[in-house]
């Protein structure tokens, strides 16, 4: 089960579609009052802006959570499961590619052994998402943030201090079991 804490001052690929549906522009927000995602179960972390997100539906799910920025102009969305088909890192990159983010103009992908990002505007949104394969591939842990293009200055920000604070499981107890 993914817990929140809130932390202040830290610094399911499926659901991706669900970015990029009724996203309305953002306005100017202050990042404070950090909270921590973290799964029991996975062994995942991320650290966010609790006074930019909340939860969608005000509470955790047991493999991922769907935030909204208070405005409704963003989304984040937070994910592990287990790699049931067993894709390899570069066939699941290749199928969120053609299915989540077909027509979009990617300004930034790199692939690394067991992680990769894909980021890039569709339309007036621009998304960044982070995957990282672990325990062997058995394991796909993700966050995907999708906001207004207008508001990058604001946003960038907000990637870059999650992307530091994240840290992909290994399972419960860290050991891939």
């Amino acid at each position: 089960m993914f817990h929140i804490s809130s932390v202040i001052g830290a610094g399911c690929i499926a659901l991706s579609l669900l970015l990029f549906g009724g996203v309305a522009a953002a306005g100017p927000a202050k990042l404070s009052q950090w909270t921590t995602i973290e799964s029991e179960r996975y062994g995942f972390a991320l650290a966010y802006p609790g006074s930019l997100f909340v939860t969608r539906d005000g509470r955790a799910a047991d493999d991922g959570q769907v935030l909204e920025s208070r405005d409704g102009g963003a989304r984040l969305l937070v994910a592990a499961f287990e790699n049931e088909g067993a894709a390899s890192l570069a066939e699941y990159r290749a199928q969120l590619l053609a299915e989540n983010y077909a027509g979009a103009m990617i300004d930034y992908a790199p692939v690394r052994k067991r992680w990769f990002v894909i980021s890039g505007t569709r339309g007036s949104m621009h998304f960044y998402e982070r995957v990282s394969f672990t325990c062997a591939g058995r394991l796909i842990n993700s966050w995907a943030l999708l906001y207004p293009a207008a508001e990058r200055e604001l946003y960038d920000r907000v990637v870059e201090a999650i992307a530091k604070s994240y840290s992909p499981g290994s399972g419960a107890r860290g050991d891939c079991d």
